[in-house]
């Protein structure tokens, strides 16, 4: 089992969603998210005053896969995340980290089931 943690642009969440759904992904935690890294802000016109914005408007999400589905998982969200054929700075990371275990609430199962 795995849980993949991916960093995005806000504007590239619906397309990722779909993406997922067509490789029967259908779970996922979503959150709002700012960072900083290589690209290094941006300039916003804020009341007539140019000011350098550090912080960029992300979003992360959360993905708990069983190990068969990492790899048409990643390959989905990197799909739907690039821009242009490329990509470029700024479209996001995926991490990819290791669950010892899982637990569903509900209906009791542990383990790949639980996922």
């Amino acid at each position: 089992m795995k849980l993949l943690i991916a960093i995005i642009q806000p504007a590239k969440v619906n397309a990722i969603r779909d993406m997922l759904v067509d490789v029967e992904v259908e779970r996922m935690s979503v959150f709002d998210a700012q960072g900083y890294a290589r690209q290094r802000g941006q300039l916003e016109l804020f009341r007539d005053d140019i000011k350098n914005i550090r912080l960029r408007q992300k979003v992360v999400l959360e993905i708990a896969v069983n190990d068969d589905f990492v790899d048409r998982t990643v390959e989905a969200i990197t799909r739907g995340a690039r821009s242009g054929p490329e990509g470029k700075i700024g479209d996001g990371k995926i991490f990819v980290l290791p669950v010892a275990d899982a637990i569903q609430i509900g209906p009791s199962a542990r383990g790949p089931e639980a996922i």
